[in-house]
């Protein structure tokens, strides 16, 4: 929203002749993130473990793509920013991508790793020897 707003008092507009691509590439990405959160919400139900971090969770998840990736929703949530900007044809939202990644990373990920090595130990430890944070 934080780009959104900058880009209506200050423009960093895409070039508009490419409005179709822009509009088609940014639907893309969405349909993309939104398959892979609904991947993960599947997953997690799949294996009988809430998918509310606010809620404990039952067992380390390593099916589907959690194979790929400890934080798979997180990238998924980042294809929807980035379609959503790419579609607007907006360069705020990119230009603040990086401060979005340390907040995710300092403020939610670091704790939740913290969290899954307390309650679960040395399967966490392995899991997270196998398996990357991102990709």
């Amino acid at each position: 929203m934080l780009g959104f707003a900058l880009n209506a008092f200050t423009p960093m507009s895409f070039a508009y002749c490419c409005r179709l691509l822009r509009l088609r590439t940014g639907a893309v990405l969405i349909a993309l993130g939104l398959i892979v959160s609904a991947t993960v919400v599947w997953t997690f139900r799949k294996s009988r473990t809430p998918v509310s971090p606010n809620r404990p969770t039952k067992g380390i998840v390593r099916a589907g793509v959690y194979r790929y990736s400890r934080n798979p929703d997180y990238l998924g949530q980042m294809m929807i920013y980035l379609g959503v900007a790419v579609a607007k044809g907006s360069w705020w939202p990119f230009l603040l991508l990086p401060l979005l990644l340390v907040a995710i990373q300092l403020g939610v990920v670091r704790r939740e790793e913290r969290y899954l090595e307390a309650k679960f130990g040395q399967e966490y430890r392995d899991y997270k020897a196998q398996v990357p944070r991102w990709l």
